[in-house]
């Protein structure tokens, strides 16, 4: 039956009140090859059958008692060391851990084994061969110490593998945590924008601000949907950036201009974080100046996994200088769920940001 080990992992003086991480090995196989191997071998390699045959009857009743002898030998020993797991540890308390160790394998083992090889004497009635019985206890003693060390040794593995386990679902967890402190950052600034063009279109044309309504309730639809999802299919967002642009077009009309030249076979074939391109759109018109003579073209391609957003550079001269808060939570974000980081290139005419796409294949 499986048994378990304690470790601790605490640190410093936090070490006695620290949790207990349990540790498991499955030794069930080794036991069972192990014990009648030391109680079949030990006996005949130090002369304990004496004068004793094959023809014998207390020949093969001394097998039994040998084997009873290495039963007890391991197993009391294996509950010394998974108890004394519980108290000391070897990176905190090596020494004391050290001569605990050696001190319950000799303990235990030295006396118990003259004990039981003394008894087999009285048994068979012959004078007790203490040259044997010092050899067999040494051997036991010996074989002890390092079966000790072989278990300690799987245990010290599993303390690794479980170290490492646990730092990444840790890392895991604060990626998870800064990814979601990242989406709620974009849903307020999205609304508050949202609500700005709707109050200023209920003023000037009622019945583009019922339209702009309706689109308005479809875009959020997708960011309550996407709420909980950190990927979205490529389709999924397009769509989404497609209704967030009529919104946009409602309001600033000719001016303003998407240009999807994406291949239709993408849309199914790649993943994306959910309104990363609503936010390229966002900024685009947040940071530059156009109109009807000059419109805003704002374009989409694709070079193998990577989408390109870009729009041409003409900036409000009357906006401070920009904080780039928005492209640093979009870049965090791709690089937590993609691990690449996305490239934004502000040379010549045009503003380009490339964005690592996810292929489903």
């Amino acid at each position: 039956m499986t048994e378990e080990g304690q470790i601790h992992t605490e640190k410093g003086q936090a070490t006695a009140k620290a949790p207990v991480i349990r540790q498991k090995i499955d030794d069930r196989l080794i036991r069972w090859i192990g014990i009648p191997c030391f109680g079949l071998i030990i006996p005949n390699l130090t002369g304990l059958f004496g004068e004793l045959s094959f023809a014998d009857a207390l020949y093969w009743l001394g097998y039994l008692y040998f084997i009873g002898l290495s039963f007890s030998i391991w197993m009391g020993n294996r509950w010394l060391l998974f108890q004394q797991r519980k108290h000391w540890n070897w990176f905190m308390q090596p020494i004391q851990k050290l001569l605990i160790l050696v001190s319950a394998n000799v303990f235990y083992t030295f006396p118990l084994t003259v004990a039981w090889l003394s008894g087999w004497y009285l048994f068979r009635e012959v004078a007790i061969d203490w040259d044997a019985i010092f050899a067999v206890t040494l051997m036991n003693v010996i074989c002890v110490i390092f079966v000790t060390h072989a278990y300690e040794t799987v245990f010290l593995i599993k303390e690794r593998e479980g170290d490492a386990l646990r730092l990444a679902n840790n890392e895991r967890a604060r990626a998870l945590a800064e990814l979601e402190a990242l989406k709620n950052q974009v849903d307020p600034h999205f609304m508050f924008n949202s609500l700005n063009t709707l109050s200023h279109l209920i003023e000037e044309n009622p019945e583009r601000a019922l339209q702009f309504n309706e689109k308005l309730a479809d875009v959020y639809r997708y960011i309550l949907m996407s709420k909980g999802r950190n990927l979205v299919w490529l389709q999924e967002e397009l769509a989404f950036l497609k209704n967030y642009i009529f919104l946009l077009q409602l309001r600033f009309g000719d001016s303003l201009i998407m240009n999807n030249a994406l291949p239709q076979s993408a849309d199914s074939n790649f993943l994306i974080p959910p309104i990363s391109l609503q936010m390229l759109a966002e900024n685009a018109i947040k940071h530059n100046e156009f109109d009807n003579s000059h419109p805003m073209l704002l374009e989409l391609t694709l070079h193998g996994s990577l989408l390109t957003f870009s729009n041409p550079k003409s900036p409000k001269k009357t906006s401070g200088s920009s904080t780039q808060k928005g492209l640093l939570n979009l870049g965090e974000r791709f690089k937590l769920l993609t691990e690449k980081e996305i490239e934004i290139r502000a040379e010549g005419e045009n503003f380009e940001v490339t964005l690592p796409l996810l292929s489903a294949s």
